[in-house]
């Protein structure tokens, strides 16, 4: 059996990442528990994602973590479930688990009206795509300051840069043109964002940040290789090494095993 390692603090401890499948469910129980901490520590300041939206959304942060393709330590959280009518986009400042930031975003125009209900990775279908995407550079282009995006997931949003899906700002992405139309405009699959704080959206999120575009899509689910906790685990300890301050506000979870 596998057991549990103190790190350099008194207050917490993380589950060993090595483990055998008799002490699978053990672990996963400890993983949702730093999960609904996280959660419960998120500033209430703003609105929060749905705990289930959320608990994907790191878990792949800490897979990609693992995998060191996260250098920014921000968590962008889209939620298509919401009526593009609804603030729908988080930014998550991940090192001190604080909403930094909720707004507008749009769906693609072929994803569906007021509801994005229709996903595609195919070039020209102006449908959006979900799944966990890196940001890239800032460039300029037709609608001024934009966001590269790199989508990590074959088959499913992996022609990001194919299809010119980036972010960007958008006169139709406010309420102005909510009040005027009864719906937020559309893009052609970007996740457009407001003209008023664009450039300090994409200034701050660029540069190997992750952002994951959530609905509960069912071919989405079983075909998404982004949420086994073995390899958050790998990468939420990765997170708390390479921020050790992060351990003092980190309370000791109980362990079903003694620490070793």
């Amino acid at each position: 059996m596998a057991g549990f390692f103190f790190l350099t603090s008194s207050y917490t401890y993380v589950p060993e990442v090595k483990m055998n499948e008799t002490n699978t469910l053990e672990v996963e129980m400890n993983f949702e528990d730093y999960v609904s901490f996280f959660y419960n520590k998120l500033s209430p300041n703003y609105t929060k994602p749905e705990f289930g939206v959320f608990k994907q959304a790191i878990t792949g942060f800490f897979v990609l973590k693992a995998k060191e393709k996260v250098r920014n330590n921000l968590l962008t959280i889209i939620d298509f479930s919401l009526s593009g009518n609804d603030e729908r986009m988080w930014i998550i400042d991940m090192d001190k688990m604080k909403i930094v930031h909720l707004s507008l975003v749009s769906h693609g125009k072929n994803s569906g009206e007021l509801y994005a209900n229709k996903f595609s990775n195919i070039t020209s279908s102006y449908q959006s795509s979900l799944g966990f995407y890196t940001t890239g550079d800032i460039y300029t282009g037709k609608h001024g300051m934009s966001l590269y995006l790199d989508g990590v997931e074959r088959g499913i949003n992996d022609n990001a840069r194919e299809r010119a899906i980036v972010i960007h700002s958008a006169d139709y992405v406010s309420k102005d043109f909510i009040a005027k139309n009864g719906r937020l405009g559309r893009s052609q699959g970007c996740p457009a964002i407001p003209v008023e704080y664009h450039k300090k959206v994409i200034s701050l999120i660029s540069g190997g940040s992750c952002l994951y575009i959530y609905h509960p899509q069912e071919t989405y689910h079983s075909n998404t290789e982004m949420l086994g906790q073995e390899i958050a685990l790998a990468g939420m300890i990765k997170f708390f090494d390479e921020l050790p301050g992060i351990l003092a506000v980190v309370p000791a979870l109980p362990s079903s095993e003694n620490p070793i």
